[in-house]
């Protein structure tokens, strides 16, 4: 037993170190990809820290007391550091995105999921859109294959973006809705398309959206592209004001939610995180259920308001879709 609870005690010191030291480097503002990367399991780390925290407590250890109060204010520090970027998405925080009236007439529903390239149950995709209806599908990450597997869905959906490519920088666009002024645009790297359109509402009111697919913050195909994804953001963010129209920004953002990066698109004010006060909405790793965190997002400009965000099930992609029903003030 003795041994035991030596063991246990060497084994919580390494887990609270690392956890520490994983915290404070997360924190430091850099556009490299392994601090920004850091920031990615804030939630895995507080649970972390949370267990750590007891078992001092429970431990009684060190035996000396300051080192020992040194170790439980560490750990308390690490949850109040963690806690504070996860607070803002929690469903009992403010809301960045006010909740639509039951008496919203004006209403748009936008579905969107990362297929994954070498996913094949395009069956499943198929029903999900069949059943939630959206009036819009942001697909991303198509290929030939996947842009022949949505063909089935063209009847209801006759206005379209096809943008497939082998690269894991695809999209297609379908919408019931008429698309005008439609442009493919590549915000940061040539090879990595975004779409702008404005969709004509059944009211007659037409709305900017924006489908976009950012470099993630790792080296991948574009390694050119690490830490310039602000920069992207920025652009995005200057469109919207542009356009002077209420405004759509959707996609898989290969961020975070609370990465400076990410939340660079409601500083001016122009955008709002609808997730900010409903939830984590996590919808990336689908094939994990320890490694998971939010990287498809909405972002809404003002009047919109939520009617519904809800994460879906899976269909076979390494994302979760992420659906979202939105009301326009008359």
């Amino acid at each position: 037993m003795r041994h035991l609870l030596t063991g246990l005690r060497y084994l919580l010191a390494t887990l609270s170190a690392l956890v520490l030291l994983l915290t404070l480097v997360s924190v430091v503002p850099s556009t490299k990809w392994w601090v920004q990367v850091l920031g990615f399991p804030r939630f895995q780390a507080l649970v972390v820290l949370a267990v750590c925290l007891l078992g001092w407590l429970a431990l009684s250890w060190p035996a000396h007391r300051r080192v020992r109060w040194g170790l439980l204010l560490g750990c308390g520090l690490g949850l109040v550091v963690q806690a504070s970027f996860l607070w803002p998405y929690l469903p009992f925080a403010p809301k960045a995105v006010p909740a639509a009236p039951a008496t919203a007439t004006t209403r748009l529903r936008i579905l969107v999921i990362n297929v994954l390239m070498t996913n094949r149950q395009d069956a499943r995709l198929r029903q999900l859109v069949t059943d939630t209806r959206p009036d819009v599908l942001l697909a991303l990450e198509p290929d030939d294959w996947w842009a022949r597997a949505l063909r089935p869905l063209q009847p209801s959906y006759p206005y379209r973006v096809e943008l497939p490519r082998s690269d894991a920088y695809g999209m297609i666009l379908y919408s019931r809705l008429p698309l005008a002024h439609t442009q493919v645009q590549n915000l940061l790297q040539h090879g990595v398309p975004s779409i702008r359109t404005r969709l004509r509402l059944p009211d007659g009111r037409q709305v900017t959206f924006l489908g976009i697919h950012p470099t993630p913050p790792v080296p991948d195909t574009y390694p050119d592209g690490v830490g310039l994804r602000g920069a992207a953001l920025e652009k995005v963010t200057n469109l919207v004001r542009e356009s002077e129209r209420p405004a759509i920004v959707a996609g898989d953002f290969n961020d975070v939610s609370w990465s400076g990066t990410i939340q660079q698109l409601t500083h001016a004010g122009e955008l709002h995180d609808v997730s900010r006060g409903r939830g984590l909405f996590n919808t990336f790793d689908a094939r994990s259920h320890l490694a998971r965190w939010p990287l498809d997002h909405f972002f809404v400009s003002t009047p919109f308001q939520v009617v519904e965000l809800k994460r879906l099930a899976d269909v076979g992609s390494d994302h979760f879709p992420l659906y979202i029903e939105l009301a326009l003030p008359d």
